[in-house]
């Protein structure tokens, strides 16, 4: 076996939709790479080597083939048997490397060089490279082009008919942003290959009625697939109606998405004959895989390696199918036996069982769908990736996803972040810390609280919804509705006490009652009820309007319902109603008004069975609109962040601790490594004898504080730990002896030492933690300081990078924050310096993913600053980091 960094190694997705694996060149790569040399034109030849080269001579081969991946490294990308691409860096001096590209004419323009650069950049900051040159020829327009619009401040220079091309590769804010964007393109235009194919081939099926692939079959047929249909089996002439094929190689042309469903033994051989025959996506029905065990995980990994080391997506195995209703696809290529109408709500399941639950409850609510897709084990094709499709898809208006695990939810949330704020994201809660999986999902799990994703994803903008009830009841608003314009609610029904009910259900929810609710008599005329809805509606104070109505021997239902229907469109403020314990009023409560170009469009009133629902669902949907017209503020822009000095603090600490383990930085290291960021801690002097400790107090000016070093003691006020305002010398000799026995007793320690520090003003103690969670990746915690805040959970979590808003966001919204501002006449503390240490933290974190634990306990907020007294880091030996500064599927 040959051996190279296989944390380097990724499968990606290029420019045009299609995959790629990528990897460290080895010595067996000889042949292939000979063979993409001979198949390049002269010219292509030319631009790489400077001169005219035919063949590659076995001395150069020998060379390009043979790298230390330290110094020299190579990577090269593959489809198949064949090398499409190879990016090669040699280092040159101690922090500068140069770097090479040589990509295959036949895939000329699908991304690959701009990948091989983001990853051979990533590989090269490992080995501490930090910089990279390059020589190209001026006629190279598209290596340079490479070059320029990654990112990077590049600079040029021309000498000898040769540019030079230099920039540093640390990550900057445009690269990330151009990295960012030519994934979200990719992996959205791969999505589309499997939802818009021309032609669909079914292999596994029977004539048995009641087959799986038989199934399949009818229901392509029954949705009147636009495209060509065709189905494999080496025996039987047609199945369901359906013409079939002995072969791939003898169907009468080449499939774009092949549906399988053979047993998960035969998979991996039928998805390389899909490969072999120009298949461009695989949809695997088939059970059998990782849900059974490790043989068929083993299963379930090779079939989903073959099919994207030939340039295929997999959705499955596993999976219940998918749907796309557009009227120029018209695709059920599923095992669901009926489908909702045409509409405007994505959705997306892991569960086959809960995708059929889905599907039957859209169709129940007459909520139209657009696409459709369960993703079974989610060996490939993830949330992210319709996420990334979604975004742009101008049938989808609404984003519905069951998840019951992300593989990557740092990912997750930054593209859900930024889908958010163009249409909303309602995720189904369940377990998504890696702790309780269903058979099948592989993630890695997080040691935080449940309730911290919760925050991580409502900082994205995504809803949580409990139940499939609760995320169709704001699918109807979405769908139906526009976004409400504030939280003022107007209230109107023919029952005082469902009013009543109403009123402070609303209130409970954040919603404002500022228009005095109407209450009608129970047996309210048509006529009156349409006047009272009218005036509600015309109420500058009222953003969005709730309907009750009770059955009654007054008014007929169906016309209370049409009234509101029709004053609901005219007025275009959102509405919601409830009919208790009716039915059959849904037609009534959609009109058609005619729109800008004279079209008469359908506007309809979402009605809820629960008044507790109706409510629910409008204030989440207010919610989410108060999100979405938010000010998410300005990420932090400042220049004396010192890097350089983080990397040398690191490193140096690491070489001298175990190979492979953590490390835990001593104290002068880690306020010199917060120093490099601008945060500085109160400086302290420690001591292990009354002498000592006189002289330290001399040194920093009394009143001090004395703190016990031992990490069992060290905030431990109430067992003694902690001595503060220490005055004069015979105070601070008597606690420090005091202090000293605690240790000794507490903590079995002979000679114990003791910090003295100098007092901080009176203030509030916080506490902030950062660093890199295995799941989320870097996080940012913010709390008050004391068992009571860790004993109820009163902690705010926050991916990385943090806006200004973020920060702010994270002070405010503990539980305990009325302490920073004035609770009980106590004087309001300013936390701008709080908020400018999570923002600078926040930016070290995400930086630097070897920082494993970075924890300030406490950093006192005072009236005017905020001093630090306390931190403690712990660096990885190696960046774990799923979601870094380079593509790669997941």
């Amino acid at each position: 076996m040959e051996h190279y960094p296989h944390a380097w190694e990724a499968d990606v997705v290029l420019r045009d939709g299609g995959t790629a694996h990528l990897r460290p060149i080895v010595p067996s790569d000889a042949e292939a790479l000979a063979r993409m040399h001979e198949s390049q034109s002269p010219e292509s030849v030319y631009l790489r080597f400077f001169a005219p080269l035919p063949k590659l001579p076995k001395r150069d081969l020998d060379r390009f083939v043979n790298v230390d991946h330290h110094d020299r490294v190579a990577l090269v990308m593959t489809i198949g048997e064949d090398i499409i691409g190879v990016g090669r860096y040699d280092k040159i001096s101690d922090s500068v490397a140069e770097v090479a590209f040589n990509i295959a004419d036949a895939h000329q323009g699908r991304g690959v060089g701009s990948i091989l650069l983001e990853h051979l950049a990533a590989a090269a900051r490992e080995s501490g490279i930090r910089r990279f040159t390059a020589e190209v020829l001026p006629q190279n327009r598209s290596m340079l082009k490479v070059f320029q619009a990654a990112g990077y401040e590049v600079s040029r220079g021309f000498d000898d008919g040769v540019v030079a091309v230099n920039f540093d590769i640390d990550p900057t804010t445009r690269s990330i942003e151009v990295q960012a964007s030519r994934e979200h393109r990719a992996e959205a235009k791969s999505v589309r290959m499997v939802l818009h194919p021309t032609s669909v081939v079914v292999i596994g099926a029977s004539r048995k009625h009641n087959s799986t692939g038989n199934l399949l079959i009818r229901n392509i047929t029954a949705a009147n697939f636009t495209g060509r249909l065709w189905v494999v089996h080496p025996e039987v002439d047609q199945i369901a109606g359906v013409q079939a094929y002995p072969s791939l190689a003898e169907l009468p042309g080449a499939a774009d998405l092949a549906v399988i469903a053979v047993p998960a033994a035969s998979a991996t051989a039928v998805v390389q004959e899909c490969a072999a025959h120009g298949v461009k996506a695989v949809l695997v029905i088939s059970s059998g895989f990782a849900e059974t065990g490790e043989a068929g995980a083993e299963l379930q990994r090779q079939m989903v390696s073959t099919a994207r080391a030939y340039g295929m997506r997999v959705v499955g195995p596993n999976s219940f199918g998918l749907v796309n209703e557009a009227e120029d696809i018209s695709l059920n290529a599923s095992l669901a036996p009926f489908l909702p109408a045409s509409g405007t709500l994505g959705l997306f399941s892991q569960s086959g069982a809960l995708g059929t639950a889905l599907l039957a409850a859209a169709k129940k609510r007459g909520l139209g769908i657009s696409t459709f897709v369960s993703a079974g084990n989610r060996a490939d094709l993830s949330g992210n990736d319709m996420l990334q499709y979604w975004e742009e898809d101008p049938a989808t208006k609404t984003v519905g996803l069951y998840l019951e695990s992300i593989g990557n939810p740092r990912k997750f949330s930054r593209i859900a972040r930024r889908v958010s704020r163009v249409k909303p994201v309602i995720v189904i809660k369940s377990d998504l810390t890696g702790r309780e999986l269903p058979p099948g999902h592989m993630v890695r799990t997080s040691s935080l609280a449940p309730h911290a994703l919760d925050q991580v994803l409502g900082q994205a903008g995504v809803i949580r919804a409990d139940t499939i009830h609760q995320l169709f009841d704001l699918a109807q608003v979405f769908s139906t509705q526009k976004l409400p314009a504030g939280r003022r609610v107007g209230v109107i029904g023919n029952s005082a006490a469902m009013s009543t009910l109403l009123v402070q259900r609303a209130r409970a929810q954040g919603l404002h009652i500022e228009v005095e609710p109407v209450s009608l008599h129970p047996e309210v005329e048509a006529e009156t009820f349409r006047t009272e809805l009218e005036a509600m509606y015309a109420h500058a104070d009222v953003d969005s309007v709730i309907v009750t109505f009770t059955p009654s021997t007054g008014a007929d239902e169906r016309e209370i319902a049409a009234h509101l229907a029709e004053a609901a469109a005219r007025s275009q403020k959102t509405t919601v109603a409830c009919f208790l314990g009716i039915h059959g009023v849904q037609d009534e409560l959609t009109t058609y008004l005619p729109d800008e170009e004279g079209n008469r469009r359908p506007h309809t009133v979402p009605s809820y069975i629960g008044l507790e629902d109706a409510v629910w669902a409008l204030a989440r949907a207010t919610e989410y609109s108060r999100w979405r017209a938010a000010d998410h503020g300005n990420f932090l822009d400042i220049e004396d962040l010192d890097d350089k000095g983080v990397r040398t603090i690191i490193d140096s600490t690491l070489a001298e601790a175990t190979p492979g383990r953590p490390v835990t930085l001593d104290r002068d290291r880690a306020r010199a490594l917060l120093s490099c960021y601008g945060i500085e801690v109160l400086p302290y002097l420690t001591a292990a004898s009354v002498d000592e400790a006189l002289r330290a107090a001399e040194t920093i000016g009394y009143p001090v504080a004395l703190k016990a070093v031992s990490t069992t003691l060290r905030h431990r006020m109430e067992l003694g730990g902690v001595r503060l305002n220490i005055d004069d010398p015979d105070e601070l000799r008597e606690d420090f002896l005091a202090i000293q026995d605690v240790i000794r007793t507490m903590v079995g320690e002979e000679e114990p030492l003791v910090d003295i520090q100098a007092m901080a003003p009176p203030g509030v103690p916080c506490v902030i933690r950062a660093g890199e969670d295995p799941l989320l990746g870097p996080l940012l915690s913010f709390s008050l300081a004391g068992d009571t805040t860790e004993l109820l959970g009163d902690v705010q979590h926050r991916v990385a990078p943090l806006t200004d808003r973020d920060a702010v966001d994270m002070i405010r919204s503990v539980k305990a924050s009325p302490r920073l501002f004035g609770y009980r006449g106590l004087p309001p503390v300013n936390v701008d310096p709080l908020k400018n240490v999570l923002e600078r933290l926040s930016v070290l974190v995400e930086r630097h993913p070897q920082i494993a634990e970075l924890e300030i306990n406490p950093i006192v907020a005072t009236v005017t600053d905020a001093h630090l007294l306390s931190v403690r880091i712990e660096v990885l030996p190696a960046a774990t980091r799923i979601d870094s500064t380079r593509r790669l599927l997941g």
